[in-house]
């Protein structure tokens, strides 16, 4: 057998070998897909913190408004310049705020949004639907709980506020009385009236800053889920569009999708226009109960009926939904008699002044 012929054989043998023996090579397992990112932490930016500081210096620096036992003029005054010191959008989106700090207190509101945060794609999913219509995250796991925390804290500044009211319109009342040493000056009519009112106006345009140390408190709280007094509690819905709005703010920080890069959503959803408009018209009424005022107990009426109450008004409404309970109708076996027509003479009668009540009875304006 020729020597190159042997070579070739030994060859293709040690090819065939070296084939067979790769097939019998078990093959390598693929790495696994490398695992997702972690979800980004709760984050919420410090421009709602600020606007949160807002509302809540505003509301604590209220509830110290005398209630009642005013001992001259002056004091008054100062209350009413107390109690008109905010500018009613700014407040607005103060208290809106202020709600989604107070949301991200509930743990269960919180580990009920980030369960959704796991998978990259279903978060960008959430946060865009949120982004759309905040009412979406009034279904999320534990709205309920947060919507509870939101009402009881915020519903104990209106509570707070409405007994201010009480006491301050039933003194303007107390105050006429002739044994009251304090007649005298209380009936006199207030000096400067048309500054005083200039005054108010302008203290209500004012922009409000926020408070440096009430920012750095909520700005943790907020990032935290704790350092606020709150008190578990439940509100299922319906949700006004405020409370709406708060927890629409706390979902997307839970999402870690509220810092700083996102204070454009976050900016939107602090304004709430039945919020503002409940306060614009509160400012109007009181600058109206101010031009029709003449002696200082109508001043202090004014600012009963349109500081402090309308200050408990308009929070309670921001966050509470008004429900009308309408019993079944009942039949009657008595029909109804016939009308004759009657002829009425219309005569026209101006509008009463704000505050002539007070010349009546305390009845009359509660």
């Amino acid at each position: 057998m020729p020597k190159a012929f042997m070579t070739r054989g030994l060859s293709i043998a040690a090819l065939a070998a070296a084939v067979f023996l790769a097939s019998c090579t078990t093959k390598e397992p693929e790495a696994p897909p490398p695992a997702p990112p972690p979800p980004p932490p709760v984050s919420l930016n410090e421009g709602v913190a600020q606007a949160a500081s807002i509302y809540v210096a505003f509301l604590r620096e209220a509830e110290t408004i005398q209630p009642g036992g005013f001992p001259d003029a002056e004091s008054i005054q100062a209350a009413i310049r107390k109690g008109a010191s905010y500018e009613p959008a700014q407040l607005s989106r103060g208290l809106i705020a202020y709600g989604s700090i107070i949301a991200l207190q509930s743990p269960e509101f919180v580990a009920g949004v980030r369960q959704f945060a796991a998978d990259p794609v279903q978060r960008q999913q959430m946060i865009a639907q949120i982004v759309a219509d905040p009412a979406y995250a009034a279904t999320l796991p534990g709205a309920d709980a947060a919507a509870g925390l939101i009402t009881a804290t915020i519903g104990k500044d209106a509570v707070a506020m409405r007994a201010i009211a009480e006491a301050v319109e039933a003194d303007a009342y107390t105050v006429q009385e002739r044994n009251d040493p304090r007649r005298r000056w209380a009936v006199t009519h207030v000096p400067n009236r048309e500054v005083r009112l200039e005054g108010a106006k302008t203290l209500s345009a004012a922009t409000m800053l926020p408070s440096g140390d009430e920012s750095s408190r909520l700005f943790t709280a907020a990032n935290t889920g704790q350092g606020l007094s709150v008190e578990a509690s439940r509100k299922a819905p319906p949700y006004t569009p405020a409370l709406t709005r708060s927890l629409a703010i706390a979902a997307l920080a839970a999402l870690g999708a509220a810092g700083d890069e996102a204070r454009a959503n976050t900016d939107a959803l602090v304004v709430e226009t039945n919020s503002e408009f409940c306060l614009n018209m509160s400012k109007l009424m009181l600058f109206q109960c101010l031009a029709a005022s003449r002696p200082a107990y109508e001043d202090m009426f004014c600012l009963g009926r349109h500081v402090a109450r309308d200050l408990a008004t308009c929070t309670t409404q921001a966050v509470l939904t008004t429900s009308i309970t309408v019993g079944d109708p009942e039949e009657t076996s008595t029909p109804p008699a016939a009308v004759s027509p009657v002829s009425v003479t219309l005569t026209q009668t101006p509008a009463p002044s704000p505050t002539a009540s007070l010349n009546t009875s305390p009845s009359s304006s509660r």
